[in-house]
């Protein structure tokens, strides 16, 4: 084996401590052989006390060599540890100098594929597809959290996403932060976006997220399965981690009263008109501002957002190299992003998004057609939005169609256990859908919304029927025991198999009350 040439320098000081080793210890032979003739010559000069007066010099030299070769050992080894050393790196280095590789190979500069070395064939992880069938929704909330504040905090964007595994369709659709809403279990109405708030602020089951859920659950009538709760670092983070998103600016943007985000000051804003890559920093500014604009306009701009990041994910099959990121990534935002799904659930639906025609995703906003502009009479007042609840309504279930209409126009008839039931109250009495969508699921039908009607002065009930065979329903109608006069068919389309419609001949005698 060839020697390094870090060790030559060393080998003539390890001969000299090995040449200096063997003379001290023949000098220490020595001095212990003469050892014996030092003790008798002592002992011939004993004192009359009875102690010897041992002050030889021989005893003297015998212990200066002593220590002189425990040193030179010690210094020996010390040099025999390094050269060890450097022939252990040697060896290491030669060893890892011959390596070939043959794991996967990190992506060149501007590439976004993972290749294999030897075969030159994309490596794409294995990402296992979303297994359910049944429609899934999430509720996106971006909090208005800043660095100087510790919260609680309100939302400052609310959107719903749902998605159709079956029929391949999905739907953003946005909420106005001032949307004047009853809060469950709160006794109180208010914005939707003080839901988030009050559930973290009152210690909620689940906190805000699980309270800004239900909210959106029962004033749109909608079920919710999921959120995922941001702030605007995360957002940030998320648009730089795909290289930023291209997006195209309809008119100039100016806004000298754009709030800073470290300090309560303002950020002066400047975007031209035109199509453009943006940054995290700039997209997350361009969906928050309001400009000459309305929280309406900026729904849009928050929507064709979302949209391009699936764009630029998808057209540059980035998918593949974040989920092999995103535990990295969550761990790093682990204090900026809330949410009950799983990073197995998130990947598979990023998966199934990616699918999806972009023409078969729908886009709505609950917008100034659907609301009227209100001052409320608190202190202080506030500036509200109240829902039209038929136009809601209306916008719901076109949003959430997404099964094609059969000849005629009409469903086919579901089972009557999986058959999707919406219970409304058409009267004054608190609490009474709830109640007896909690009846219809003990008997074990499926309840998907608990909503108010249009109205609240129903004399009669009425069963609404959206399939052509009306069995579900007259089954809903025995169980809640109404007449069969009071099941009708519909041809419109809606996101329930039927609705139940309570009025004021509706009995719950055989209604165990809730705790």
């Amino acid at each position: 084996m060839v020697m390094n040439a870090c060790l030559l320098p060393w080998l003539p000081l390890l001969a000299f401590f090995l040449l200096e080793a063997h003379l001290a210890s023949n000098e220490l032979m020595v001095c212990q052989s003469g050892r014996v003739a030092i003790r008798r010559g002592a002992a011939r000069r004993r004192g009359t006390d009875g102690h010897y007066s041992m002050t030889s010099q021989r005893s003297t030299s015998l212990t200066h060599s002593s220590n002189r070769l425990l040193l030179i050992w010690l210094a020996g080894f010390a040099v025999i540890g390094f050269v060890a050393a450097c022939i252990f790196f040697n060896l290491v280095r030669d060893l890892v100098r011959n390596w070939s590789t043959t794991a996967l190979v990190a992506p060149a500069a501007g590439s976004v594929t993972v290749t294999d070395p030897q075969t030159g064939q994309p490596v794409v992880p294995d990402i296992p597809s979303w297994n359910g069938v049944e429609r899934v929704t999430v509720l996106l909330l971006g909090i208005d959290e800043r660095r100087q504040e510790t919260g609680p905090f309100r939302t400052d964007t609310m959107l719903v996403l749902t998605v159709d595994p079956a029929a391949k369709t999905a739907g953003i659709l946005s909420i106005p932060r001032d949307l004047w809403v009853q809060i469950p279990t709160m006794d109180t109405e208010g914005k939707i976006n003080t839901a988030h708030f009050l559930g973290d602020a009152y210690d909620y089951p689940g906190g805000g997220p699980a309270l800004a859920m239900e909210t959106v659950k029962q004033a749109l009538g909608i079920p919710v399965d999921y959120y995922v709760r941001f702030n605007f670092d995360s957002f940030e983070k998320v648009i730089d981690a795909i290289g930023g998103v291209d997006l195209c600016v309809a008119e100039t943007i100016d806004d000298p009263l754009y709030p800073a985000f470290d300090n309560y000051g303002y950020d002066p804003l400047h975007i031209d008109q035109g199509c453009q890559n943006m940054a995290g920093a700039l997209a997350l500014k361009y969906a928050r501002t309001r400009h000459t604009g309305t929280d309406f306009d900026r729904a849009k701009r928050q929507q064709q957002v979302i949209l391009a990041v699936r764009d630029k994910v998808t057209k540059q099959n980035l998918l593949p190299q974040l989920a092999a990121q995103a535990p990295a990534v969550l761990d790093d935002l682990q204090k900026s992003v809330q949410t009950n799904l799983s990073l197995d659930q998130m990947i598979q639906l990023a998966k199934l998004a990616t699918q999806i025609d972009p023409q078969d995703i729908k886009q709505a906003t609950i917008n100034e057609n659907m609301v009227v502009a209100y001052n409320t009479p608190t202190n202080p007042p506030q500036n509200v939005l109240v829902p039209i609840r038929d136009k809601i309504r209306e916008l719901r279930d076109q949003f959430f169609n997404s099964v094609p209409a059969s000849p005629g126009g009409a469903t086919p008839a579901p089972a009557a256990g999986s058959a999707r039931i919406c219970v409304e109250n058409g009267t004054q009495i608190n609490g009474l859908a709830a109640r007896t969508g909690d009846r219809l699921t003990a008997q074990g039908f499926k309840v998907a919304a608990i909503d108010s009607a249009d109205r609240f002065d129903y004399a009669q009930s009425q069963i609404v029927s959206y399939a052509p065979d009306a069995t579900v329903a007259e089954a809903v109608a025995q169980a809640l025991g109404l007449p069969a006069s009071s099941v009708v068919t519909s041809t419109v389309t809606s996101t329930c198999d039927l609705k139940v419609i309570l009025g004021g001949d509706y009995r719950e005698a055989a209604v165990r009350p809730t705790p």
